[in-house]
């Protein structure tokens, strides 16, 4: 195991306590390439984490690499609020050429800020906005972000109560799932918009994930996805898709929900969108709702060109044709066959295996399994988050540029932190 340099104390003296991911992984890290990242030490660690959704593409891609450091030789405009740059608008016309084109999707586009919570934010004003009603539905389980309008629609109970207010203006509802068990939720949401004495507020908005990441790999129905478009369009609620962790190819197709075959009023994206893991978040509309006024939303970095620079060189090198989705749709099954083999192995242990495309979780019935492996693996150089309402799932999060053999290994060494986590059983009692 990797022990923490001694310059690591300055972290613990001087950093908020706030920090959680270098807890888990006692190590400083130096270096990273591909799929992989390496200690001061010069240890590697396979990453299974990807910068929770951030690079898709891996760690600084040799192609994507090369497009910055020749904008930033060549003196390219690095900050410029909202003002019109040759960045930017080369990131527009290969956003529109690679990604809106093909699909048939007729968005406008905003750059709300360069976080993910910032796209959120930016959604549940343009639709309260849009709509003259303050009220949003959420689903169970939901994360969008950690700004306080984005945790009014998020369910995980120990991140609302650290906005230290009341959030407000937020129901929720069951995620794919009715209440009782016989129908979907979107049956029963009808309902309640239907009853005049349900209590209900007609919400201005619908957000969904149609993967939960956050929430524990919760992979939502395409015809659930389907049903809750058709209420949406029939009770004049704008629909929201929160593709900030699972689109740009994760789940396989650029966005998410296309293998549902809907098309949301609105979308938000972030994380791996830049490709390199620079800041950029983009808040995608129908034109008709871009009732902004000049200035009524923005941000002192909401036009950082670096992440266009990068941003295009992603498009360019990989949406240009299929390759990549393909790949990403292969190298899916295999995970999934290694995994469901895993839970085949493990009945006791493994409660469910979930995923979809380079998106995968393991639930454990023993919740505290999941931070046990968790440690192990990273003890044996492979890099996994837990996640779900109680850290009881294992988030197995690849780079979508893995290479199979290297998917092999860390599916070997997941197989490994599991086996190696097994409490010996207790030897039985006298009779």
């Amino acid at each position: 195991m990797t022990v923490p340099h001694p310059a690591s104390h300055v972290f613990e003296r001087l950093e908020s306590e706030v920090r959680s991911y270098c807890r888990g992984w006692p190590v400083v890290f130096d270096r990273a390439y591909g799929s992989r990242l390496f200690g001061e030490d010069g240890r590697p660690f396979l990453d299974f984490f990807s910068g929770a959704g951030a690079l898709n593409y891996g760690h600084n891609n040799p192609v994507l690499k090369r497009a910055l450091v020749d904008y930033v030789e060549r003196d390219g405009v690095t900050h410029a609020l909202d003002m019109s740059t040759a960045a930017k608008r080369a990131f527009l016309e290969m956003f529109q050429e690679v990604v809106l084109q093909p699909r048939e999707l007729p968005y406008k586009v905003m750059f709300p800020g360069p976080a993910g919570t910032n796209a959120v934010e930016a959604a549940l004003k343009l639709a309260r906005k849009v709509k003259g009603r303050e009220a949003v539905v959420f689903f169970t389980n939901a994360f969008h972000g950690m700004s306080l309008g984005s945790l009014a629609v998020t369910g995980n109970a120990f991140k609302r109560a650290g906005a230290g207010v009341p959030l407000v203006h937020a129901t929720p509802m069951p995620y794919d799932e009715g209440p009782d068990g016989e129908g979907p939720a979107f049956r029963w949401f009808d309902r309640l918009l239907a009853g005049e004495g349900s209590g209900l507020d007609m919400p201005a908005a619908v957000i969904v994930e149609t993967v939960q990441g956050e929430g524990g790999i919760n992979v939502a129905r395409s015809e659930w996805l389907r049903g809750l478009a058709g209420l949406c369009r029939r009770r004049d609620m704008l629909l929201i898709v929160d593709d900030i962790q699972m689109g740009c190819g994760r789940t396989g197709g650029f966005f998410s929900f296309e293998e549902a075959g809907i098309v949301p009023d609105i979308v938000t994206l972030s994380k791996s969108v830049s490709g390199y893991g620079l800041p950029m978040a983009l808040t995608l509309l129908r034109p008709e709702l871009d009732v902004w006024q000049p200035g009524e939303h923005n941000g002192t970095f909401r036009g950082f060109n670096p992440a266009f620079v990068t941003a295009a060189a992603a498009l360019e090198e990989y949406w240009r044709d299929g390759r990549l989705q393909k790949q990403t749709l292969a190298r899916g099954e295999q995970m999934e066959q290694g995994l469901a083999a895993l839970a085949a192995s493990r009945p006791a242990a493994v409660s469910e295996v979930r995923g979809r495309g380079l998106a995968w979780g393991v639930e454990f019935a023993d919740p505290s399994r999941a931070a046990a492996v968790c440690a192990r693996a990273f003890e044996l150089g492979l890099l996994l988050e837990t996640s779900g309402p109680r850290d009881e799932v294992v988030k197995l999060f690849p780079p979508l540029t893995i290479e199979e053999q290297e998917l092999e290994e860390g599916l070997a060494l997941f197989g490994r932190a599991v086996r190696e986590t097994e409490r010996p059983a207790r030897p039985a009692g006298p009779r």
